[in-house]
């Protein structure tokens, strides 16, 4: 593993452990040449997944684009980030089993937009907000009136 400070490919791991109820390994490493300590993670990836936009456009699933998304979404809200990466491994699994590596980009805003309801209404309003394009605060009370019955309420 390349060391992130100084390009050193020499580095050492001091501590494996379990991560993300145990479908990834959290690994802190030591570089030998500079002293940095990291860490990193290693997931299993069932198959390369593919995204098509809505343009037609294909580009390889990036993980880390779908978490930066949801974590903008979740920004400043009560939701602690073990719950989110979980949420972020659910979609990512739910994804990978979904038979097909093609799988277009409005599924997986959907997919997102299911699980974000779940645990914060606020965070799915907001990622609906980009999702869809809204252009006036007439897209928003439109669309909170139409989800109000669905919505669980918050406590």
């Amino acid at each position: 593993m390349r060391c992130p400070f100084c390009g050193n490919v020499d580095t050492q791991v001091k501590d494996s452990r379990p991560a993300e109820d145990h479908v990834a390994i959290r690994r802190r490493r030591f570089c030998l040449a500079c002293g940095g300590r990291f860490t990193t993670y290693e997931r299993v990836q069932l198959r390369d997944l593919v995204v098509i936009k809505s343009n037609g456009r294909r580009e390889d699933f990036d993980r880390t684009k779908l978490e930066r998304s949801i974590r903008i979404a979740l920004q400043k809200r009560p939701v602690e980030p073990e719950r989110m990466e979980q949420m972020i491994s659910g979609i990512v699994r739910r994804l990978e089993s979904m038979g097909d590596t093609d799988i277009p980009s409005t599924t997986i805003g959907e997919i997102v937009m299911e699980a974000l309801a779940r645990i914060d209404t606020v965070a799915y309003v907001r990622f609906a907000s980009v999702y869809k394009n809204f252009q006036a605060a007439d897209d928003f009370d439109k669309f909170v009136s139409e989800l109000r019955p669905v919505l669980p309420q918050d406590e």
